[in-house]
């Protein structure tokens, strides 16, 4: 079953909810124009900062990024069916994360299990999904140790960011801007553990601050964008070891830049042709071509990204647009990509919502 029609397809915000946001909102995407329009009621859900989509159903995850649920130790992530006819979505449980201030939540690509970083509490929690989606209670919790002490404001801990599942969902790398560090984990999935496997850490420039990573559509390559120093690595990632080796590092922001500035989130065209990381404070997304041959990357431009702190976007599966989310702007903007440059122009069409902060496009689903 499609879960779009054919000329649009659903989207899903999520947001902080403390300036009058309702939740996770609802939206339905012209593929032709760009536009969005509602499309459903918001799901009531506090602070619901990060979304992830199961793989095969109609389903949708959201962490509740607060330091406590109803008394219990750390927040929660929910899981929702979604309504492939209206994008309406109905609550199905939810799930504590054992940790304060979950800010992350990935789904594997078999559908079986979902991971969840707690920012605050700088850990990683991962939780067995039902047949139909619903989430098990934790059956794995670790808790990383010790910052890397190089930004004393934002390293003296740590401060787990994201949570990556490798294509084959052997592994799962978890980006951890106050270790500055990429944390390694071999999924047990028998046992439904996650395996540290330090010995393939990769350590990220002191002070850099890994908070998202993206995979290139081989398989091969893996980006991460470092939050402090806005900068991008590049990794080979040797699928067979669990390895990652460094290829390059680059700047994400203009040379003749002075002023505050946190990066935020990255993302690759479908046909991994381009690469692109938004900048909070510059409030640009970097464009970068990638090459195939080497996986290395070469700045396109620094492109104005339309609103006032770029926290995520997404780019919709053909590759033809860009959406853009503006936490301080309370608004989404929508880019058309141009496809021999990577180059981004605005299509006209902005979305208003209250603080936005995630933005996830429900492709092909089945039932």
């Amino acid at each position: 079953m499609s879960g779009t029609a054919k000329d649009s397809l659903l989207v899903y915000i999520g947001t902080y909810t403390s300036r009058g946001s309702e939740g996770i909102h609802v939206f339905r995407f012209d593929t032709a124009t760009g536009g969005l329009t509602p499309a459903a009621a918001p799901a009531p859900v506090e602070n619901p900062s990060f979304l992830a989509l199961h793989p095969s159903r109609p389903r949708l995850y959201g962490v509740s990024e607060v330091r406590s649920t109803e008394g219990r130790s750390g927040s929660s992530v929910h899981a929702f069916a979604i309504d492939t006819a209206t994008g309406a979505l109905a609550a199905l449980n939810e799930a504590s994360t054992q940790g304060p201030g979950p800010c992350h939540v990935a789904v594997d690509p078999t559908g079986r299990f979902a991971a969840a970083a707690n920012y605050a509490g700088g850990s990683v929690v991962l939780f067995p999904l039902d047949a139909d989606g619903r989430l098990r209670e934790a059956s794995d919790f670790v808790q990383h140790t010790a910052g890397s002490g190089a930004n004393p404001k934002r390293q003296d801990a740590p401060h787990a960011h994201s949570v990556t599942w490798t294509p084959d969902g052997s592994r799962l790398l978890v980006a951890d801007l106050g270790m500055d560090r990429v944390v390694m984990y071999r999924l047990d999935a028998e046992r439904a553990k996650l395996e540290p496997d330090p010995a393939h850490d990769a350590r990220s420039e002191p002070g850099a601050g890994p908070r998202h990573l993206a995979f290139h559509p081989n398989g091969r390559y893996v980006y991460v964008v470092n939050e402090l120093d806005a900068s991008v690595a590049a990794y080979d990632y040797d699928a067979d070891a669990g390895a990652l080796e460094r290829i390059q590092s680059v700047p994400g922001l203009p040379a003749d830049f002075t002023g505050t500035n946190l990066a935020a989130d990255i993302h690759l065209t479908p046909d991994g042709r381009f690469l692109y990381s938004s900048n909070r404070g510059h409030d640009s997304l970097a464009i970068f071509e990638v090459d195939p041959e080497t996986g290395g990357l070469s700045l396109v431009e620094h492109a104005p990204c339309g609103g006032k702190e770029p926290r995520n976007f997404a780019i919709d599966p053909t590759g033809t647009f860009l959406l853009c989310a503006h936490q301080n702007s309370n608004t989404i903007v929508t880019f058309r990509i141009e496809p021999d440059s990577g180059r981004l122009s605005p299509t006209g069409h902005v979305a208003e919502v209250s603080m936005p902060v995630c933005v996830r496009i429900l492709t092909e689903i089945s039932s």
